[in-house]
């Protein structure tokens, strides 16, 4: 399995409404996508798109040799998707994994009893005898332990505590692979700050931004200034915080700066053209 390739692709649950018209998009092996968007802006339509769950009208999802909506066994046994809400069986823990390893080849039940250890969870529990939070618990580690190729996760920390973010924060990060695309879909951006890379931008059936933070770290510089006349430059975005004035700039002079995926996803939906136009100049080069 290789990467992800969207082309052309023309989908709405009503013919007369498309949700993506003309979407085109590659995601590569080796990283952790994060999926931006407003409600209704595709982000879990688009996760079913690539997982074989929903079909396009016109254009294809291909995930290496396999257009997703065809269901190829070959290609099912190779993705793993965690929707944002879900139900699970009447049965303990040991039976779900019994019944539903061995649809996915490269399942370690080693690795998800560490899963389990570490979320303080036991195999003979009753899965809805849990709160949501230990369902989503169980639900993730089992798609981890898996090993698919794709990983598609909508809304994943939804549910869970700090402690258990956490922990999802330093799985995800322990399974990253170059042979492995993840895409994480969240309203929660500051949940996956430091774990997410490349960021995507959804709106209005349109890929807005998809770049890798190093291009985010490049192009555009955050800060907060005291007031906004002392700005260096007219903001793409600000609002206002407790230190002053949280702003987003262009950043012609290169300035390190620690992006803010909040910052970033409304600087985006405001000037959607100026930045496209500040991402399609060259990078820097070292001097």
């Amino acid at each position: 399995m290789a990467n992800v390739q969207i082309e052309q692709l023309r989908f709405g649950y009503k013919r007369s409404r498309p949700m993506f018209q003309d979407l085109s998009l590659t995601l590569e092996p080796g990283h952790v996508y994060g999926l931006l968007g407003r409600n209704g802006a595709g982000k879990s339509s688009l996760l079913r798109l690539m997982g074989g769950l929903l079909f396009p009208q016109e254009g294809y999802c291909r995930v290496g040799d396999f257009r997703a909506a065809e269901r190829h066994p070959d290609f099912l046994r190779e993705v793993f998707y965690i929707p944002e809400e879900f139900d699970l069986p009447h049965m303990r823990i040991s039976d779900y994994v019994r019944v539903n390893a061995p649809f996915y080849p490269r399942f370690d039940r080693e690795q998800f009893e560490r899963y389990l250890d570490e979320f303080e969870l036991v195999s003979h529990l009753r899965m809805t005898e849990l709160s949501f939070g230990q369902k989503k618990k169980v639900f993730t580690g089992f798609g981890l332990a898996a090993n698919t190729t794709l990983l598609l996760l909508d809304e994943p920390t939804n549910g869970l505590d700090i402690p258990s973010k956490t922990q999802f924060r330093r799985l995800i990060a322990q399974v990253v692979d170059p042979e492995r695309v993840i895409v994480v879909s969240t309203h929660q951006v500051r949940d996956l700050e430091g774990l997410i890379d490349p960021v995507i931008i959804l709106e209005n059936s349109k890929v807005l931004l998809h770049e890798p933070m190093e291009r985010i770290h490049e192009k555009l510089w955050f800060t907060t200034v005291p007031t906004l006349e002392q700005a260096p430059a007219p903001p793409l975005y600000h609002e206002p915080s407790l230190r002053g004035i949280a702003a987003v700039l262009p950043n012609p002079e290169g300035r390190h700066s620690k992006p803010d995926l909040e910052l970033l996803f409304n600087a985006v939906l405001k000037n959607p053209d100026t930045i496209a136009a500040l991402f399609a100049q060259p990078s820097l080069t070292p001097a």
